[in-house]
């Protein structure tokens, strides 16, 4: 069987990897500049996590508003807008830390005539920097970006894989999907017929990551391998 797509998964697949320790380290630093305790800052801000991904908050502001209201925490304008900044700015840093084979990758799947496409779940920021430099090169070789915070579904529903696989149209079971496989996304996307491949590059420590899948199925470690993959379908 020949692939017709390679759909990606983007933070730390496309994206070099973010451990979970940096990513409660921006919320601790948050946290600090609305005076709010951090624990109870980032549990809060982890509930409306799915929220966040299905688009249901009109901005940052509105998050950090409620949590500090339901903390009795006061705060001001400049202290929200400052913090919104720090998370704006660590996802532009995430989102722009491509892997070095990312481009080389992708490039070879377009000049080979494959199909190419993005599944992310992400919040507001993510669709707007996507087209920003340097990812500039990166989105125009990818036909279809889906991301749950437009779609209002995330990972691992179905639906999401559903909506890329018909946008690039093609059948889910002509379609290799690559992921560092996070809460349980690469057992979906086998659900509804995909391929599924977990990225696990070496070095890399996954283990801090509540949120991180249990995979046995087939694993490459690095995006390069997608190559290989592909050509044993040829």
């Amino acid at each position: 069987m020949k692939y017709k797509a390679v759909i990606f998964d983007l933070f730390g697949t496309l994206t070099c990897y973010l451990s979970f320790r940096e990513y409660e380290t921006v919320l601790r630093k948050m946290a600090s500049v609305v005076s709010a305790p951090e624990d109870s800052f980032i549990r809060l801000w982890n509930d409306t996590f799915d929220r966040q991904m299905k688009g249901d908050f009109r901005n940052d502001q509105v998050i950090i508003r409620n949590i500090c209201h339901e903390l009795n925490v006061p705060v001001e304008y400049e202290q929200i807008n400052r913090a919104v900044q720090m998370k704006l700015d660590s996802v532009k840093r995430d989102i722009t830390r491509l892997r070095s084979d990312a481009v080389d990758v992708l490039v070879y799947l377009k000049s080979e005539n494959y199909k190419t496409g993005l599944i992310s779940n992400c919040s507001h920021e993510t669709p707007i920097l996507w087209k920003e430099v340097p990812l500039v090169s990166v989105a125009m070789l990818v036909d279809v970006a889906v991301f749950s915070c437009l779609e209002g579904t995330m990972k691992p529903d179905p639906r999401i894989y559903q909506i890329a696989a018909e946008q690039l149209g093609v059948e889910p079971k002509d379609c290799l999907y690559i992921a560092d496989g996070i809460g349980g996304e690469l057992e979906s996307a086998a659900q509804i017929g995909m391929y599924p491949v977990q990225l696990r590059v070496i070095g890399e420590d996954h283990d801090d990551d509540p949120y991180h899948e249990d995979w046995d199925g087939p694993v490459i470690s690095s995006l390069k391998e997608v190559l290989t993959l592909v050509n044993e379908m040829e």
